[in-house]
């Protein structure tokens, strides 16, 4: 087992008066994961491949100021409603509360500036499973729109075995919209392209909308370019994908329990042998190919180009606020606790 030296803590800037602090977590493999304090977010992670060779999986930048300024949740932790809110607007207990189009003329992952956008409190520890970081945040009322008073918690540990578990909770005094996300950008080669990727989605059945805001049907996937349960490369169907730019931003219906802890999706890069199994307790998983990348940005070495990378952001389904058969999924109640929990499963063949 390693000693305290698994978990170092170094400074990454400043924001608003507050020290962002950088913690690398390093399990008894020798592989480490970085967290920063800004977004809550992932910003490195090391997995081996067949060769035992160590490759950073996740895009990421390589300054807070880049963080800052751009705009498409690398890594972070979206909240407080994950994903888009038809209209940029809402209705809960006979109240109707307007948001900000940050997707026009949509809502988008919390808002102009979401749970990505802000500084949460941070700490490590050594657990027996690995080490761990806790962030924090209290969400004020009224904040980007929401009613009540939100306290949420990310928990991410670094298992000894290879896994990141993602933890997340939330409380809150009012009724309000709730259902975070985690948003890191998978490339398991480490470089090039997720086209070759093989992804395989437990998700016979997808949530299909106008374009891509569900509006509270459910199809079967058979027959469409959206069919990933037998598993395929990526970049097979690619152009049939239907989202815009070109690729996939679709939110699947994981299938078993909607709260039961159970296999989402498995992603495999056949050339380095590196796969990653997604375990959670969400209804749905949105797969996103990366189309809004177009090279402008870079990190790590790594040119963010179009598809550089993808995500697999499991959530309840895309505004399932205003879908009154899904909205449970999605509202938080004086008295509860939200929880939502990730396990990526790294291995190599």
């Amino acid at each position: 087992m390693p000693d305290a030296a698994a978990i170092r803590e170094m400074g990454f800037g400043s924001f608003e008066g507050g020290a962002v602090r950088l913690y690398r977590l390093t399990n008894a493999r020798g592989a480490a994961v970085e967290i920063i304090g800004y977004g809550a977010a992932v910003r490195s992670l090391e997995v081996p491949d067949r060769q035992g060779r160590l490759a950073d999986v996740v895009l990421g930048f390589d300054t807070l100021d880049e963080y800052v300024a751009n705009r498409v949740f690398m890594g972070a932790t979206v909240g407080r409603v994950a994903n888009r809110i038809a209209g940029a607007a809402f209705t809960l207990d006979g109240r109707a509360y307007p948001l900000a189009a940050s997707d026009p003329p949509h809502h988008l992952h919390g808002g102009a500036r979401g749970w990505d956008k802000r500084l949460w409190d941070a700490d490590a520890a050594e657990t027996p499973r690995g080490p761990s970081v806790t962030l924090r945040r209290v969400s004020p009322d009224g904040e980007e729109g929401y009613p009540g008073t939100v306290t949420a918690t990310v928990v991410y540990t670094w298992t000894h075995d290879g896994a990141l578990e993602v933890a997340m909770r939330a409380t809150t005094d009012r009724p309000t919209p709730l259902a975070m996300a985690h948003h890191s950008y998978w490339n398991l080669a480490g470089a090039g392209t997720i086209l070759d990727h093989t992804l395989q989605l437990h998700a016979a059945r997808y949530t299909p909308g106008d374009p891509v805001v569900p509006d509270g049907r459910v199809l079967p996937v058979a027959g469409t370019a959206l069919d990933f349960t037998a598993g395929k490369p990526i970049g097979r169907d690619l152009a049939r994908g239907g989202a815009r730019p070109i690729g996939y931003d679709h939110s699947f219906v994981v299938e078993g329990e909607p709260t039961a802890l159970r296999e989402a999706a498995q992603l495999a890069d056949p050339a380095s042998g590196r796969v990653m199994t997604l375990v959670a307790n969400q209804p749905g998983v949105q797969l996103y190919s990366g189309n809004f990348l177009d090279g402008s940005t870079a990190g790590k070495g790594f040119r963010h180009v179009q598809h550089a990378a993808l995500c697999l952001e499991t959530q309840a389904f895309p505004n399932a606020v205003n879908v009154p058969a899904w909205r449970d999924q999605a509202v938080l109640r004086p008295g509860e606790e939200y929880r939502h929990v990730m396990l990526h499963r790294f291995a190599a063949g």
